[in-house]
């Protein structure tokens, strides 16, 4: 008998941002769901009417869209579910799983207060939980769930081990408002039920609710998915991620211009491993991810490593995928779009403009040679290298490049030639003819630019640095 498929499940509430802390719990259900063929669902929490907003649940479809983190189905509205969510609650009160409860919030507030006061449990006991109907008042009500008072709820957790909860230490948990409206704990367990979600695998802050929640599956006979609580995401100083520790939402890594890839590769590894793997492919890591590699204590985001990943993701990216990601990074930062012309000539440049670059800003800048028309106007840094002596030495190699056959090496030997006769070192000449071909101290090598660029504009730009 074949293994039930694995459906896994991302459930944001719409309230903001994608946190990045979410983006990687997003990150590990699609792994381990795209790893063995399973589903990876997703679910707007969105119950808080006060606080969620359309405009956070587009924030989050898109900074899961931007990491490519694809989802199947569409995603599920909790909210549009509430009348399922009371059908639940109602089939647990007939069957004397739950029940009504009159107690105030007046009532319940001086209890706790006197509880406080005589060094007693606060946790509210009913005075309702085994109340004749006959006795019910014509009043507004909850309806809470009568969790077992002896015994213990053991959740079997696949990150934190087995961790067990004394059963009288769990509240009568409220599943319905006296509104009619249901609560956050029921309105989970009754999706994750009715989504068929297998492995529900979410922060370690929610394991207090997991042991509350699998009361819910245990009164109405369903069965029980499989937990895995993760740790949190820290900031380098081992606090908890904050903002004072820079940017918190998906879409800032964006407009930063790291690729989506590098970003997967480095959330991955945020609280994971395989082994001494730092660097590996979309692939490897579905092939690769379980529990086992998921450690119990908190990660911590290290900008520095994630530059790292970043710079190794740029140099073996296809060509064509980077100008496509180029694009995206231009619109999310609303920046003016490409014209064909430089699209055109970025492609046959981008060869050159991978090595050592480690985020778009990086990238464009070391491209400015393709994306700028004459004449070019050098920055700061690129006039300093054009003094007389350089424009006079960049007149004299001009002859010499207008006879070179226009390959790398011919450049090569054109440019030594001029320089040897000089006593300078090739490097020494490469510097102003740098500035000449780009107006920028940074690029790729002058003979990669000459050759992306032709034998007509690279004369073209070195007779613009005449006096």
């Amino acid at each position: 008998m074949s293994e039930a498929p694995v459906v896994t499940r991302f459930a944001p509430s719409p309230t903001g941002y994608l946190h990045i802390g979410g983006a990687r719990t997003a990150l590990f259900n699609w792994l381990y769901a795209r790893g063995r063929g399973g589903k990876f669902l997703l679910r707007i929490e969105d119950t808080d009417r006060a606080r969620s907003t359309p405009e956070a649940t587009a924030a989050i479809l898109k900074g899961l869209t931007w990491l490519g983190l694809d989802w199947d189905g569409d995603a599920i509205s909790q909210f549009e579910r509430a009348g399922r969510h009371a059908e639940v609650a109602q089939a647990m009160l007939a069957a004397g799983h739950a029940y009504k409860c009159f107690a105030t919030q007046d009532e319940i507030a001086a209890f706790r207060e006197a509880a406080k006061a005589a060094g007693t449990s606060t946790l509210y006991r009913s005075p309702w939980r085994d109340a004749a109907p006959d006795s019910h008042p014509d009043a507004p009500h909850v309806v809470r769930l009568k969790v077992p008072r002896d015994g213990e709820t053991v959740i079997h957790d696949q990150v934190q081990g087995d961790v067990t909860w004394r059963n009288d230490q769990l509240d009568d948990m409220v599943l319905l408002r006296s509104d009619g409206t249901p609560t956050y704990m029921l309105a989970v367990v009754v999706d994750d039920h009715d989504m068929g979600v297998t492995h529900v695998i979410r922060g370690d802050d929610h394991l207090a609710n997991a042991a509350r929640q699998m009361q819910i599956y245990h009164a109405m006979g369903w069965a029980v998915p499989v937990w895995a609580h993760i740790p949190l995401i820290h900031g380098p100083d081992g606090k908890k991620l904050s903002k004072r520790h820079g940017a918190l939402g998906v879409e800032e890594y964006q407009a930063m211009g790291y690729p989506a890839a590098a970003m997967r590769n480095y959330l991955a590894r945020l609280g994971w491993s395989h082994g001494d793997d730092e660097f590996f492919t979309d692939e490897q890591a579905k092939e690769w991810f379980g529990f086992d590699g998921i450690g119990k204590s908190p990660a911590r985001f290290d900008f520095k490593k994630l530059d790292n990943l970043s710079g190794q993701h740029f140099a073996v990216a296809e060509d064509a995928a980077l100008l496509h990601e180029l694009e995206q990074f231009l619109e999310a930062t609303d920046a003016a779009p490409l014209t064909p012309a430089q699209k055109d000539r970025l492609a046959r440049a981008m060869p050159h403009l991978k090595s050592g670059t480690r985020n778009f800003p990086q990238l464009i800048e070391k491209a400015h040679f393709v994306l700028s028309e004459r004449p070019f106007i050098p920055d700061e840094k690129a006039a300093k290298l054009l003094d007389n002596v350089s424009r006079g030495i960049l007149a004299e190699l001009t002859p010499h490049l207008q006879n070179a056959s226009w390959t790398r090496d011919a450049l090569e030997e054109a440019v030594a030639k001029v320089a040897e006769a000089h006593d300078l070192k090739l490097g020494k000449l490469a510097q102003p003819l740098r500035a000449a071909l780009a107006g920028r101290t940074v690029s790729p090598s002058v003979f990669d630019m000459m050759i992306v660029i032709g034998r007509d504009e690279t004369l073209a730009r070195i007779a613009d640095t005449k006096p």
